[in-house]
């Protein structure tokens, strides 16, 4: 898709590739009403200006829109619009021994025990101990601190998602 395309997409259908990016109906309605988009960087410059605007409860249905880190059926039954795009992003989670794995499982256990919500990470180019490392250093924050932390990751995911909005295959 290039941005002609995506300017003169119904409203439906733009929000719709929007919330595949983003797992929030808010941000995504907010999105297609700002087409149309001159070029990437204002693509993206409005993204921020929309994250900014952003509300506790957007982001955690944007956080409710992701699979677990390393959670293959989690993977699976989530979202259509971007499984592709998680697992592709989660892939360093694939040659991990079965034993970092379970301990992800506790983790991300324990931290949305603690935090009411599933561990975000930016996970494209990360090994499974290094999303594991990241995990339980964060699960030693304290709650204020650690929900701009999740939306920051949020934010890098969503940046990673239109770049591949526009590069994907109508």
């Amino acid at each position: 898709m290039n941005l002609q395309t995506l300017n003169t997409l119904s409203e439906l259908d733009a929000q719709e590739r929007f919330l595949g990016c983003c797992g929030t109906a808010w941000w995504a309605q907010q999105m297609a009403a700002c087409r149309p988009f001159q070029n990437t960087p204002q693509l993206h410059d409005t993204a921020d200006a929309i994250f900014d605007q952003m509300a506790e409860g957007h982001w955690l249905e944007a956080f409710a829109a992701h699979p677990k880190i390393g959670d293959v059926d989690s993977l699976r039954m989530k979202f259509a619009g971007n499984k592709q795009w998680s697992a592709g992003e989660q892939a360093g989670v694939d040659n991990a021994d079965e034993g970092v794995l379970a301990e992800l499982a506790d983790a991300n256990d324990a931290y949305e025990k603690r935090f009411g919500y599933i561990f975000i990470i930016c996970a494209s180019g990360l090994t499974a101990d290094q999303m594991l490392g990241s995990l339980n250093q964060r699960l030693r924050h304290d709650p204020m601190a650690e929900a701009p932390i999740a939306a920051g990751e949020q934010r890098k995911i969503t940046h990673l998602r239109l770049d591949k909005l526009m590069v994907d295959e109508d």
